[in-house]
């Protein structure tokens, strides 16, 4: 099986400036997921995809391929995740490179390891799947979730389940923000990685952390470094 590696990491971030190449417990934050996937040994390329020519240099260092800059329009604010990866397969079809799964592998999951990301690719490859998502499940069931409403009080977004015990609703869950997994045949006809037969790989709190600001970010390298303070 001929796979790729795509670590999207577009320049000018805004909440988080450089967040892509931040250093993050002692080096970039997307040597993390370079490391994870060429560790995993399941790659034939593991590439960057972005606009910056200092995210590229970082890459290069850490062992991925830049074959070329992202194009101006899958670089702009909103650009989607599957622009990008669409384009990425372009450019590698054009250079006469074909690959049977894709994984898309976020720049900021320095909690990404070679292990979840070959136990993904063994789930995509178990059963009756197009895609595999790295999810995390809800702490709190959100079927007993607050809102705000217009007049600034509090009410529940669900109130039928005012009554309802806990244990009684289903687990939800959401995306974890670190990678996903895709069969490419499939990735072209739809477009996305949450496909009509999406899979799942759930992630554990010590797996995975939202990094979208910078108290995020403080959060997460204190977490970091607390897991891995033997290391």
């Amino acid at each position: 099986m001929r796979n790729i590696a795509i670590i999207p990491a577009r320049g000018g971030s805004k909440r988080i400036p450089g967040k892509n190449i931040k250093l993050f417990a002692g080096k970039p934050i997307i040597a993390y997921s370079i490391e994870a996937a060429l560790n995993s040994g399941l790659f034939e390329e593991v590439m960057v995809s972005t606009d910056s020519e200092a995210i590229a240099a970082i890459a290069k260092e850490y062992g991925a391929k830049v074959p070329s800059l992202r194009s101006a329009k899958a670089a702009d604010d909103h650009a989607s995740i599957s622009e990008v990866m669409l384009e990425v397969i372009e450019d590698y079809t054009q250079r006469k490179r074909t690959f049977d799964q894709l994984c898309c592998i976020f720049a900021t999951a320095p909690f990404i390891t070679a292990t979840l990301i070959q136990r993904a690719y063994k789930q995509l490859q178990s059963g009756d799947y197009s895609s595999i998502v790295s999810v995390q499940q809800f702490h709190y069931p959100i079927l007993r979730s607050l809102k705000i409403n217009e007049a600034g009080y509090l009410e529940m977004n669900w109130p039928e389940h005012a009554k309802t015990r806990s244990q009684d609703l289903a687990p939800a869950f959401h995306d974890a923000g670190q990678f996903y997994w895709a069969k490419v045949n499939d990735y072209l006809i739809e477009k996305r990685f949450f496909s009509q037969k999406a899979g799942y790989l759930v992630l554990s709190d010590l797996d995975a952390h939202d990094i979208d600001t910078e108290e995020d970010w403080r959060i997460a390298e204190l977490k970091y470094k607390m897991i891995h303070h033997n290391d």
